[in-house]
């Protein structure tokens, strides 16, 4: 049952190692390891309702490793990824530009924020267990956090008032 539980978080585990790499090779890795880790550890998972918390743990720690050996974050192109496409192509197109937009904005997050609001915002998972996951105190998880929406929220504001006055500046013409 484990064992299912551990393949079937693939996906999951690949969009955090993606928000917190900005690279696909790199989260691909990324969540091999934690797979690989995880169904050779199993037996060391003493809750099985922390699993996914516990997954997490295991991939931080690579992460980290993985930070160590770089050295630095490498650029890359967030355009080519791809982006869920709506029926109609201008929704599609401001859709495909809305995720862009936010996908560099939390590339531009300082690691520790980007680990923090993926987890908290992305999965779910409660401050505590955050906190757990990264091996950090409480208080640290929520001032990461409050500072990341902040800069989030900051760096979105534009493209958002430019759409909202985009949306109000169409007129009636007969």
């Amino acid at each position: 049952m484990l064992r299912k539980r551990i393949a079937a978080s693939r996906d999951r585990l690949f969009r955090v190692a993606l928000a917190w790499s900005s690279d696909p090779m790199c989260a691909d890795d990324l969540v091999q390891d934690t797979l690989e880790v995880a169904l050779d550890k199993v037996h060391q998972l003493r809750d099985p309702d922390r699993l996914y918390a516990w997954m997490y743990s295991i991939m931080h720690n690579g992460w980290r490793h993985c930070l160590v050996q770089r050295q630095r974050r490498p650029e890359c192109d967030l355009d080519s990824y791809p982006v869920l496409s709506d029926s109609n192509p201008e929704q599609a197109s401001e859709r495909e530009s809305a995720v862009v937009r936010v996908r560099r904005a939390i590339a531009r997050l300082p690691v520790g924020q980007r680990e923090v609001v993926t987890l908290v915002d992305l999965e779910g998972f409660t401050y505590q267990e955050v906190a757990d996951i990264l091996d950090i105190p409480i208080g640290t998880v929520m001032s990461r956090l409050s500072r990341a929406r902040g800069f989030l929220q900051s760096a979105l504001r534009s493209f958002y008032d430019d759409g909202v006055r985009n949306g109000t500046s169409l007129r009636r013409v007969k």
